[in-house]
């Protein structure tokens, strides 16, 4: 086995020369809504955390393959043509070992949105990605980013802001670097995509707030089956996962958001 656990080590004392006691993880993060949209309530930033992406991504590239089918899945654009081989990519990551997935997903109104995220939509979206990454860290660990590209203004630098940030506050380095692509490009983003989509659109079903499409509501019931889940509208946590969900009405679970 390469890594190697030596107690007496702390985390904050490795070397370079102590590659075989580190581990190393990546991590693909994207988001479901609108900070800017008034008109979208609910925002949600999932991150998938695992140490070989390879395994998860070669199961889905063979299918891909061996069914023809190279169209991007994500949540919005669930249909008939798709359904069954969105089901096929969620059954593929639960059948993965050595992976977790941690989300938030934000009320516009609730309380802990207006105090912290109101006034900067660009620094709360760096915002919870530093929750995010902070919930997902673990000793003797170091995380790469993978982030779904999104378009900003010139003076926001989420790559540089993220990666500083989030070194400082662990005094060392936890995470090596941040990249983003197009989702189009990569499907373990699409995957973080179609589980965050399944998420807001379960919340958004159960408060009413939508009537419900009769393909999405399926991908919707496939993965809350996989997790033993009846909703989404108070989060969930297992060894896993950690969905943290603020709740409806201006107030929150808890405002730590998710825990480590």
């Amino acid at each position: 086995m390469f890594f190697k656990s030596n107690k007496e080590i702390k985390t904050g004392d490795l070397k370079l020369s102590d590659y075989d006691q580190i581990w190393t993880k990546f991590c693909f993060l994207d988001e479901s809504g609108s900070l800017s949209n008034r008109a979208e309530p609910y925002f949600t930033v999932g991150l998938l955390k695992m140490s070989m992406p390879y395994y998860l991504q070669s199961k889905i590239l063979y299918e891909r393959s061996k069914r023809n089918f190279h169209d991007e899945i994500k949540f919005n654009k669930i249909s008939k043509n798709n359904i069954d081989f969105a089901k096929f990519v969620i059954d593929c990551f639960f059948d993965t070992r050595s992976l977790s997935f941690y989300s938030y997903t934000t009320h516009k109104d609730s309380k802990y949105f207006q105090n912290n995220f109101a006034k900067d939509i660009w620094s709360a979206y760096e915002k919870i990605t530093l929750k995010l990454l902070g919930a997902t860290l673990s000793e003797k660990e170091i995380l790469i980013l993978i982030a779904d590209h999104v378009t900003t203004p010139k003076d926001v630098k989420f790559e540089v802001n993220i990666k500083k940030d989030f070194n400082a506050s662990k005094e060392r380095l936890a995470l090596s670097g941040v990249c983003r692509f197009d989702s189009k490009s990569n499907d373990l983003l699409q995957i973080v995509d179609l589980i965050i989509g399944s998420i807001t659109y379960d919340i958004k079903y159960e408060t009413k707030l939508i009537p419900g499409s009769k393909y999405k509501l399926e991908i919707v019931k496939h993965l809350k089956n996989k997790l033993g889940v009846l909703t989404f509208i108070q989060g969930f946590k297992n060894h896993n996962f950690n969905i943290f969900v603020e709740r409806d009405n201006g107030v929150v679970q808890n405002e730590k958001g998710p825990s480590t």
